[in-house]
């Protein structure tokens, strides 16, 4: 009888091993494929972030296809444009105001301020106040920005009238404070 019991151990034992062996294998490769995997899609969705992120930032604008066209940055001069600061004021107003009509609001007041706490610094800033629906201010919002001359929102003040209700028709009442920098009379 203990020939038999070694027979079988002898028989049993490798057939065990082998099976526990492949077992062990196939669950090792299946951890290794689930973590490539993984690390493939985390890389495809770092991927996707940042070039959302670089459209957000306004750096590069997305092509028909998706894919993002390798793009410096807007045309023209970053400075405000003028031989004298008043003209310098003027074309920072111009510039305001036609962003807003372009956008189907209109204009109510406007203030150029040429003696403000940054003057010194050559910036000249300007207070306007209009009436624009809020799909045209967030476009307004984006065009003084994101464009030539470089500008900067200072103050942002919206008033939303009872009458615009639940549909979200009509027009805010928008005070914005706007600043570009002026380098000075060229020689």
């Amino acid at each position: 009888m203990t020939r038999k019991l070694t027979l079988r151990s002898l028989v049993a034992t490798p057939i065990f091993a082998a099976g526990s062996y492949l077992g062990v294998m196939l669950l090792l490769l299946f951890a290794i494929g689930s973590a490539v995997t993984d690390v493939l899609s985390q890389h495809a969705e770092v991927s996707n972030l940042q070039t959302m992120l670089a459209q957000f930032e306004g750096r590069k604008p997305v092509t028909s296809r998706g894919q993002i066209d390798d793009v410096t940055g807007p045309a023209g001069s970053p400075f405000l444009e003028g031989a004298t600061v008043t003209i310098a004021g003027a074309a920072l107003l111009q510039r305001v105001t036609a962003a807003v009509t372009k956008l189907g609001g209109n204009v109510l007041s406007s203030q150029v301020d040429l003696q403000g706490t940054q003057a010194k610094n050559g910036f000249l800033s300007i207070v306007a106040s209009c009436d624009i629906d809020q799909p045209g201010l967030q476009q307004l919002l984006y065009d003084l920005e994101a464009g030539q001359p470089f500008l900067f929102l200072e103050q942002l003040t919206v008033q939303v009238p009872a009458s615009l209700g639940s549909s979200g028709a009509g027009k805010l009442r928008v005070l914005l404070s706007v600043s570009g920098q002026w380098q000075g009379a060229r020689s």
